[in-house]
């Protein structure tokens, strides 16, 4: 066996670690989400109320994405990857005494601070196995790059919607305790992986400063804001308006609701790992440029813009969301694919853990004010409101795009 047949071996043996490690995170992480959600309703906490236990959940992933990248550039991103596998088993343990006994006002703050691990374990595991990616690649490969990068993030939100639905389905056959210690023997069993994932993986030599974590790349910085204002659209009316105005409005039940999102998240994760055979087939068959990213934010506008419009002429409001969010899906998984390939292909090995956790604070930082805004406008402006918001934020990250240059090629990046 030559060393170059040896090294594509290992890679794809490290990519696979990876991925297995993720996909077993992604489907507890899913799943914890619709079991805490499903379980503290039915011991009568109010929306608002069981909205604040997941608070913590983002702020916190905000903050682990800006120290995340630090401490896996110095310790290596196994590290962080398993770290991240180890805070959710906590989380998952820390849950397991919560019941109907507890009062709201004891329970509230404890289940924070258990999704507050979560939101830390979350985090570090995303950064932990995108950084991964770029580092079992070859430089001069940005096509498989694109490739492998798109899968993984597509099948992780195809498996996040898997893991609503088996979230649901633990709590209904085994009970809320037992569920919460099947998924904690899941995690448990990837932890073994970890003796095979070589210990150096983006490991940099050099001590790095706390004024260097905040993204010295013009790039970086560029596509980050992009990215605020890009999740920031797509979580003002999905995540609170969006299920509020299914139930409320159209008489969803809570099984309907949830069933549709899992599957529209499963969808959109299918769109996702398959971005990158799709602009190959009808583009340039070359790796995205800033154009492609300029092309679907600017054709995202008119996504929501005309949902909004639809509903403004009392068009039928079922058919208009279902349609809609099927063509929101299919353009955001395409903003999404590129995006996650282009914070790769600007950014070179040794600073790669740092620019992927300032990146995903960004992302991070959108999602918590998407969910604020949410509620905020839904509940004075309606779903129409926050649709013609999520429009004007994807402009925003249009505007900001303008201003973001091609990716240098392998040579120079290396």
């Amino acid at each position: 066996m030559t060393p170059s047949t040896t090294a594509e071996t290992i890679g794809v043996r490290n990519y696979a670690l990876v991925t297995a490690a993720y996909w077993g995170f992604t489907l507890t992480d899913g799943a914890l989400r619709m079991l805490v959600l499903l379980y503290f309703h039915t011991l009568g906490y109010t929306p608002l109320e069981v909205a604040m236990l997941f608070l913590f959940y983002e702020i916190f992933g905000i903050v682990t994405n800006f120290l995340g990248g630090w401490i896996g550039s110095q310790f290596g991103v196994k590290l962080t990857l398993y770290g991240g596998i180890a805070l959710q088993i906590i989380a998952l343990l820390l849950m397991v005494p919560v019941d109907e006994s507890w009062a709201i006002a004891v329970a509230v703050p404890y289940v924070m601070m258990a999704q507050a691990f979560s939101g830390v374990a979350k985090d570090l595991t995303k950064m932990s196995s995108k950084s991964a990616i770029r580092l079992v690649i070859p430089q001069n490969a940005q096509s498989s790059l694109f490739k492998w990068v798109a899968i993984l993030t597509g099948s992780k939100n195809a498996l996040k919607g898997v893991g609503f639905f088996i979230g649901s389905v633990l709590l209904a056959t085994l009970g809320y305790v037992n569920a919460l210690l099947t998924m904690t023997g899941l995690l448990l069993m990837i932890m073994i992986s970890s003796r095979w994932l070589p210990s150096g993986m983006g490991k940099i030599k050099a001590k790095i400063k706390f004024t260097q974590l905040f993204s010295k790349s013009r790039e970086i910085n560029i596509l980050s804001a992009a990215r605020f204002f890009l999740f920031g659209a797509r979580d003002v009316w999905f995540v609170v308006g969006l299920p509020v105005f299914l139930y409320g409005q159209l008489n969803w039940s809570f099984q309907q609701v949830g069933g549709f999102l899992a599957i529209w998240v499963i969808g959109y994760g299918m769109i996702q790992s398959l971005a990158p055979t799709l602009l190959n087939r009808f583009g340039s068959g070359h790796p995205p440029q800033a154009s492609t990213i300029r092309f679907w934010t600017g054709f995202l506008i008119a996504v929501p813009a005309s949902i909004a419009i639809a509903l403004q002429m009392d068009r039928p409001a079922g058919q208009t969301i279902i349609l809609g969010l099927m063509f929101f899906g299919l353009v955001f998984a395409f903003n999404s694919a590129v995006h996650s390939y282009l914070v790769l292909a600007y950014t070179d090995d040794d600073k790669v853990a740092l620019n992927v956790g300032f990146y995903y604070m960004a992302n991070s930082g959108g999602r918590l004010a998407g969910t604020v805004l949410s509620g905020l406008i839904f509940q004075f402006y309606g779903l129409v409101g926050c649709l013609w918001v999520s429009a004007l934020c994807v402009l925003i990250a249009e505007i900001i795009t303008l201003n973001l240059p091609n990716p240098k090629p392998p040579g120079a990046i290396a």
